[in-house]
């Protein structure tokens, strides 16, 4: 192959002689960070094998290694200057461009290592930096940015500074959300409201779910139904939303249920069935003891006995709500150390009178809590009939109301 016409007509055009050189520069740089980069991840690998860190693990993991190859080719393209009399300091300036550009990358990497790193800690959850990390970065790159663009118009940093204060108005709408979500991550992090894996509800956003990533500009819920909410960080200071890590925390979690009672089946305990309600090894000693009181203070008081309104009287209601609280305090999965209560609510006459449970399970994992709750229910729901009492339901069909 005859190569004389090419270098002839390279030789003559200096056009064509500065592109075969920048060409050939730049193929050297190619050959360059190829080999650099094979050197560096093979030697990294070899090292993080014999190794117990795992920080090395991460960054080979996080590609820093790869990335600081992109640094091997300055010192060949500044050698390659020289090729470059007349536009010296032309390629100068691209070759420190480029040169920054590099460094800029290689920093973002290493912020993500560290970041994985920090992870890899429990105080990850409780304080999450992802936040503050992008933060930074969007600062490396802005002041990379700068200084790019000075060392190509051969200008001052400080002077293309100044320019950009002209346009801070432009760039704080641009930002505007950053900037929000910026002071809303620093309140959130400095008053502990919030961290990554907590159970939050935000029914304004339709949010019910577990965190799974706090960043800078959002939130980012799992919801129950596997679906992904993403909330801006923001929100969380001018949005109320409940945080249900304390209960988790707490060890114990609510019931609040209500059996609502047919208020035509209550009734005054007739003295057969309070013998039978006696057979109940939950309510025996209730019974003995609260029936003495009442026929003590009947018999202070002189009552006439031939009316049951006269004088104090046992009722089934009285006597279930009293059973229904013993079976809350000998159960071994109610949290006795936290509030519990069997009381009545206002009644309502399209809906009964509402029985109210309120105590605390023991186990905090939504199904075994579920279940905790729906076996309680189903035992106090079986054992109305036992005192004589109906649950109320709108079925005429059922409950007889209709007269037939």
């Amino acid at each position: 192959m005859n190569l004389t016409l090419p270098i002839v007509l390279i030789q003559e055009s200096p056009m064509l002689d500065i592109i075969a050189k920048i060409g050939l520069l730049l193929v050297a740089g190619l050959i360059t960070f190829a080999l650099t980069k094979m050197f560096l991840v093979r030697a990294a690998n070899a090292f993080a094998r014999r190794t117990k860190s795992h920080f090395d693990d991460i960054l080979m993991k996080e590609g820093v290694f790869s990335r600081a190859a992109l640094l091997a080719p300055a010192p060949v393209l500044f050698w390659g200057l020289v090729l470059f009399p007349n536009i010296k300091s032309v390629m100068e300036d691209a070759i420190y461009a480029y040169t920054t550009v590099a460094i800029i990358l290689v920093m973002a990497k290493l912020l993500d290592a560290l970041t994985r790193l920090y992870q890899t800690f429990d105080i990850a959850n409780r304080r999450p930096i992802k936040g503050y990390v992008q933060l930074l970065k969007l600062f490396i790159y802005i002041l990379g940015a700068i200084s790019v663009v000075s060392i190509l118009l051969g200008q001052s940093p400080w002077g293309l500074l100044s320019g950009i204060g002209a346009m801070t108005a432009v760039l704080m709408l641009v930002f505007r959300d950053t900037i929000l979500s910026l002071v809303a991550g620093i309140q959130i992090a400095a008053n502990d409201l919030l961290h990554k894996g907590d159970w939050i509800e935000m029914p304004a956003m339709g949010a019910d779910g577990s965190v799974v990533d706090i960043a800078l500009n959002t939130v980012k819920v799992q919801n129950w139904d596997m679906t992904i909410t993403a909330i801006p960080t923001y929100k969380f200071l001018d949005t109320s939303f409940k945080n249900w890590q304390n209960m988790a925390e707490s060890g114990g979690r609510r019931i609040k249920r209500a059996l609502m009672i047919d208020q035509t089946s209550i009734r005054f305990a007739d003295p057969e069935m309070v013998e039978r309600l006696k057979k109940i090894d939950r309510l025996a000693a209730y019974i003995e003891q609260r029936q003495a009181e009442i026929d003590s203070a009947n018999a202070e008081a002189g009552v006439d006995q031939s009316s049951q309104l006269n004088g104090r009287r046992l009722t089934n209601l009285g006597l279930f709500r009293r059973y229904a609280l013993e079976y809350l305090r000998t159960h071994p999965k109610i949290r006795q150390d936290m509030t519990l209560l069997v009381r009545q609510l206002q009644p309502d006459a399209s809906k009964g009178l509402p029985l109210e449970i309120y105590c605390f399970t023991n186990e905090t994992a939504w199904a075994v809590h579920e279940d905790i709750t729906s076996d309680i229910m189903d035992h106090l729901l079986a054992g109305l009939p036992e005192f004589g009492l109906k649950a109320y339901q709108r079925n005429a069909l059922v409950d007889h109301r209709n007269g037939a």
